[in-house]
């Protein structure tokens, strides 16, 4: 179970935002809206929001989850693989210290990348994905990092995809909503396996807080899954962080 999120405001330089999804570019003031309607979610959901303020230094800045990984042992500050994000971490730390004792954050060290889109948990055990923006070294760290606190970790090389968990979203209770190009690894053989259709692609970017499964809106099929496994199911819009290569999961640190 989640306690505390941790969520950050966009910012007027999100339209100067990493883009690869040739939609657009994004309406800030529909983004602001966008993401009240997120933070109202997550609170619907049982927890603790931490909104820091936009940061117009730095476009990408409201995808948080990138710059850490937080575990209920211990947190992690991130090196971002995407070299206009690097700094977005000196803002976290300050924030991270306040859930954290110091002995219990750790750092990511170049030439290691590591972004938490790339990153899933399952239990104490996590999924690493090898990108353009985590390289086997930030992987091999973090995987040393998790052994040191009792826990484990694993690569699974990416070919396609931005992030891990843009094609991934663990459910809990052995549940993974899979899409494209992790549909026939074995690494997920062991799990209930909730297959995303292709035109539906996005949707396999959920997040699971508290019981609750958050969708992106527009995606029926995705949807009608997840409510037939009973969860609870509450859509929120996310169209304009989608022009800007985010999703639900990019827009929080849960823990």
């Amino acid at each position: 179970m989640f306690q505390n999120v941790i969520v950050k405001k966009p910012c007027r330089a999100i339209v100067d935002g990493i883009s690869t999804a040739g939609l657009g570019l994004p309406d800030y003031e529909l983004a602001l809206k966008q993401h009240a309607c997120y933070v109202e979610a997550l609170k619907k959901c049982g927890v603790s929001v931490t909104e820091l303020p936009a940061d117009e230094a730095f476009p990408d800045s409201c995808f948080v989850e990138d710059v850490a990984v937080l575990t209920r042992k211990f947190a992690v500050i991130t090196n971002p693989g995407a070299p206009s994000r690097k700094r977005e971490v000196e803002a976290i730390i300050p924030v991270i210290e306040k859930f954290y004792p110091a002995d219990r954050i750790e750092f990511i060290k170049a030439p290691g990348t590591l972004e938490g889109g790339d990153i899933m948990m399952v239990g104490d055990h996590f999924y690493i994905g090898t990108s353009a923006r985590t390289n086997k070294e930030g992987g091999l760290q973090l995987i040393s990092l998790l052994e040191k606190y009792g826990m484990s970790g694993e690569m699974v090389p990416l070919s396609e995809i931005l992030h891990l968990k843009t094609g991934l979203s663990y459910l809990e209770d052995n549940n993974l909503l899979i899409s494209g190009e992790f549909l026939k690894n074995p690494v997920f053989d062991k799990f209930n396996k909730i297959v995303v259709p292709e035109e539906e692609a996005y949707g396999a970017n959920c997040i699971w807080v508290n019981g609750t499964v958050l969708l992106p809106a527009g995606f029926p099929t995705v949807q009608k899954a997840v409510e037939a496994l009973g969860y609870p199911v509450i859509v929120v819009d996310t169209s304009e962080y989608r022009k800007v290569d985010g999703g639900l999961s990019c827009l929080s640190l849960r823990f």
